[in-house]
């Protein structure tokens, strides 16, 4: 078809947006200040975490908003929960630091669904691509964010305990939210030339 007499419409590049992509960069959880997004700056960003490739519909994924106070009594149980699974102190204190220094927290839930058609890891890839969302979505609308995970995101008794997670649901990550108190330079990016494969024939 002839593009000329607009039989086909190709998209106009959004270059706000690549631009975005090209240079987005997590702000380190330890340094995100107050204030934090209240429900309504939320809404919009959960929205877009919301929009991510979910193969079948299936909806793999829930979140849970973590404020203040929940997130004082997640600290106290990972320090106990840390120290009871025989973590070195270095280890619990660093598990239960991330909810202590945090005002505000998206935990994202990765929920499988039984499903014959869809394979647990493409919910698993869904469930990942969700945290990825939350977290661009909370850096494009202005906010400082950091995606982490460690021992409180993979142990299933702290997930059962803290946040009352089902059999076979488990933390996918833990995205921060908070004004950025400092600006990070760049971090070292991977090297093209050495993780594109370039396949013609």
């Amino acid at each position: 078809m002839d593009i000329a007499q607009g039989a086909i419409n190709p998209a106009q590049p959004d270059k706000a947006a690549m631009e975005f992509l090209l240079t987005r960069r997590s702000r380190p959880a330890k340094t995100l200040q107050l204030p934090v997004p209240d429900t309504d700056d939320l809404m919009p960003i959960l929205t877009a975490g919301a929009r991510t490739p979910d193969h079948g519909k299936l909806v793999p994924w829930r979140f849970v908003v973590l404020r203040r106070r929940a997130l004082e009594r997640l600290a106290a149980l990972a320090t106990t929960g840390a120290a009871e699974a025989g973590l070195a102190p270095n280890d619990i204190e660093k598990a239960a630091k991330q909810f202590s220094d945090s005002h505000l927290c998206i935990a994202v839930i990765a929920a499988p669904v039984e499903s014959a058609k869809v394979p647990q890891i493409e919910q698993t890839l869904s469930a990942g691509a969700a945290c990825y969302g939350v977290l661009s979505a909370a850096l494009a609308a202005g906010w400082g964010a950091n995606w982490l995970s460690g021992w409180a995101a993979h142990d299933p008794t702290f997930g059962q305990k803290a946040l009352n997670l089902s059999q076979g649901e488990w933390v996918a990550g833990y995205i921060h939210i908070g004004t950025e108190g400092v600006t990070p330079p760049d971090r070292p990016r991977p090297d093209l030339s050495d993780t594109v494969t370039w396949v013609d024939d």
